[in-house]
């Protein structure tokens, strides 16, 4: 079946996603890794490599120096078009719903130092040190 054929290679974290971006034509890994910035080096350039093998990807090396290497999606790539977006779209989605909820954890945690902060500058009522220690003996009669 060609959808099974076409999840199979576009299986992995991020080859939906580079597909995606790759669809609106050339990419640098530089420009990947931006638009990328929660996956590696690493594994961009593995996820790249295993597209290349599988023909879903091109890689063109130019002879300059300092070389410079440009990504672009083949034919066979571009008919993955419907399967990549709908991943994509939501790995997008995951991301943005992990970013925000990372945002309301940060604030949460912040009000709770302030909080915290607060409670440690305010004095010690004379009450509480007025209670005897646990483990003092009552004075003999």
């Amino acid at each position: 079946m060609p959808a099974e054929r076409a999840l199979k290679v576009i299986s992995g974290r991020w080859k939906a996603v580079i597909l995606y971006y790759l669809f609106s034509g050339r990419r640098r890994l530089s420009e990947l890794k931006r638009l990328l910035p929660s996956a590696s080096q690493k594994v961009l350039i593995q996820q790249l490599r295993e597209m290349e093998e599988h023909g879903v990807a091109h890689r063109e090396i130019f002879p300059e120096v300092p070389s410079r290497v440009e990504y672009k999606a083949t034919e066979l790539g571009r008919s993955l078009a419907p399967y990549s977006s709908r991943s994509a779209s939501g790995v997008a989605d995951t991301q943005q719903s992990s970013m925000s909820s990372t945002v309301s954890n940060i604030a949460n945690i912040r009000s709770a130092r302030r909080l915290i902060t607060k409670v440690r500058r305010e004095p010690r009522s004379a009450s509480r040190d007025s209670y005897p220690h646990r483990n003092a003996r009552p004075a003999p009669a």
